[in-house]
């Protein structure tokens, strides 16, 4: 028996030891990879606190820590007192009553949080309430709350009602009832009610993401944006948080006396200077105002204040993470200056009359952009849309594992069985199939079902031949890792890939590809126009544009910036200048909702099999 309790305790050491590697070791390669000095988030190149700087320089995320704390707490503090009352007064309240509450406060926990984000959502567009700080704040206290109930109550079942009445019995008034004998009693409950509260407001992504507006942004929302493109900045951020963590947890251990008068009177002074910042900063100025959509991770945000500078104004710059989700914000009623959607979703929006013609004798720097850029289909007579960014789709190789002459077959590389297993292909319904339709000749903007299911029998054979990896905005460091050989990318990526891999290789299949344009565009709720017209102006000076897109490494829409970085940052890398010329080559077209229904089921066939 003494050796089987032995061997059981050995066990059982090794089964804690091995679940708590699991648990903490990504956080510790995080940190490791936060002193990377390298873009890459797992190719180390050497020690830096490079982007600890660029943590500390760059103020959105400063701003975006600012609010989740300042958040976190108003929401834990309403959200407590709320819960706590609420609990007490369901112990003495009617059975039926009581169930009921119970049973309406388990819908919130129980909801997925994409259903509570869409109706707080709508709740807020449908009463006119401008989205921003209040409306997350209100957001959040509306789902800590449900939690601070289930964590009190059942403390509060567990008292002996005799309790309160002997306190009132011995002289105590309802409030010193209340406030000395029965909160102290719950202590625990509320303690952990606390916590969880906290943890969940500011942790949240979804329902903030949907609730809010005017540029207030919480740390989730900046970190969700920044995976749209290599930011290990992400790391140093992550880093900074746990450390903070794990030193509050260490001091509440090691010091608790200071948890008594003299530590609550610092943590009350400091929550009145948090509510007196949070007051300050959130006074709108007086002066002129520019709201702007963009994709995450898309602008040099140093160019934002040096045009508010210049125009004596306030940007309030906002982000979004796809077209879609853009589209949905705004048809939801949320109001922006200018927007800067890809070609089909500026289609959509000329097509539904949500937008304002461009004054182009207002922008001045309308002769620099690149002619080959103008006129497209989405937009053939230039009424809408100012040229941001453009590229191509194609496929960046490994030149040290593919063959120079399997590169030749085009998009039919990515079905070459020698590969097998190599293959990155992009998490996309659109370009996916976009590769198949150009693979078989056809146009990737075809509402034709024989040619559409053609492509879908394409993509299922190249699924089930292949042994595929589906991946999105990841494909970035992995093939900068050289993870796989050959992946579908955007050249913009493939760009910054190469520029960091010398071993890679972009192409623009024979057959044609997608060459896409990014545009700035104005809005129907737009206020001030010359103020936009001014930006446009702006992001297309020639200085302006040289570093946002050096910044970005998307192609410049000036043909001069273009040029430049094409000999100086992005020399020999044919990525940063696709063919917009090529004959085969064509941008994408608004879909009618019948035929975007039709390639969407079959994505999901592709996938689910």
């Amino acid at each position: 028996m003494g050796k089987v309790s032995k061997r059981s305790k050995v066990f059982y050491i090794l089964y804690i030891v091995v679940l708590f590697i699991f648990f903490y070791l990504p956080i510790v390669v995080t940190m490791i990879y936060s002193f990377n000095d390298s873009k890459s988030l797992t190719n180390w190149t050497g020690f830096s606190f490079r982007w600890y700087g660029q943590l500390i320089n760059d103020g959105s995320i400063m701003k975006a820590v600012f609010v989740s704390v300042s958040i976190a707490v108003f929401a834990t503090i309403i959200s407590t007192v709320l819960g706590t009352l609420t609990a007490i007064g369901l112990s003495r309240s009617r059975r039926f009553v009581r169930e009921t509450v119970l049973n309406i406060n388990n819908i919130p926990i129980m909801n997925p949080d994409i259903v509570t984000a869409i109706g707080l959502m709508l709740l807020f567009s449908s009463v006119a309430m401008p989205r921003g700080y209040l409306t997350m704040l209100l957001a959040h206290v509306a789902f800590c709350t449900p939690f601070v109930i289930t964590s009190v109550y059942p403390k509060v079942r567990s008292l002996d009602p005799a309790i309160a009445d002997a306190a009132l019995d011995l002289g105590a008034t309802p409030y010193e009832a209340l406030l000395k004998v029965i909160i102290p009693m719950l202590k625990d409950g509320i303690y952990a009610g606390v916590l969880l509260a906290f943890t969940m407001s500011f942790d949240d992504f979804v329902i903030s993401y949907f609730v809010t507006g005017n540029g207030v942004q919480n740390i989730s929302i900046v970190v969700y944006n920044m995976t749209k493109r290599t930011n290990p900045t992400i790391n140093a951020l992550s880093t900074i948080v746990i450390l903070v963590i794990a030193i509050l947890l260490i001091v509440s251990k090691l010091i608790p006396a200071m948890m008594k008068e003299t530590m609550r009177k610092i943590m009350i002074g400091a929550l009145f200077i948090l509510i007196g910042v949070s007051i300050f900063t959130g006074i709108r100025s007086g002066g002129r105002t520019l709201r702007v959509y963009n994709a995450g991770e898309y602008i040099d945000t140093e160019l934002l204040q040096e045009f508010e500078k210049a125009a004596d104004c306030k940007v309030i710059y906002e982000t979004f993470d796809s077209n879609e989700s853009m589209y949905t914000k705004i048809k939801s009623g949320a109001e922006y200056d200018i927007l800067i959607p890809s070609d089909y979703m500026i289609e959509r929006l000329i097509k539904e009359e949500m937008l304002q013609p461009v004054n182009w004798s207002k922008i001045k720097n309308a002769d620099k952009l690149n002619p080959s850029l103008m006129h497209n289909a989405f937009d053939p007579d230039d009424e809408y849309a100012v040229p941001y960014f453009a590229g191509s789709v194609g496929i960046l190789y490994d030149k040290t594992v593919v063959d120079p002459e399997d590169v030749k077959a085009g998009w039919e590389l990515l079905r070459n069985t020698k590969y097998k297993g190599n293959v990155y292909m992009y998490d996309s319904e659109r370009d996916s199939f976009m590769v198949a339709l150009k693979a078989l000749g056809y146009s990737m903007n075809t509402d034709k079902k024989e040619e559409i299911d053609a492509a879908y029998k394409w993509l299922t054979e190249q699924r089930d031949t292949m042994d595929i990896v589906y991946a999105g905005d990841d494909v970035i460091d992995n093939m900068i890792s050289g993870n796989k050989a050959i992946a579908v990318v955007y050249s913009g990526d493939a760009a910054y890939i190469m520029s960091e891999n010398e071993n890679m290789e972009y192409i623009e299949p024979y057959q044609g590809t997608n060459i896409w344009v990014d545009g700035m565009v104005i809005t129907k709720s737009c206020n001030d126009l010359d103020l936009a017209h001014a930006f446009m102006n702006y992001m297309c000076d020639y200085d302006v544009a040289y570093r946002n897109s050096s910044y970005v490494g998307y192609t410049s829409p000036i043909t001069e910036v273009q040029l430049q970085l094409k000999e100086d940052e992005y020399a020999e890398i044919g990525a940063y200048s696709p063919d917009f010329e090529g004959e085969k080559n064509e941008v994408f077209r608004y879909q009618e909702p019948a035929i975007k229904e039709l390639f969407a089921d079959l994505w999901t066939k592709v996938k689910a099999q």
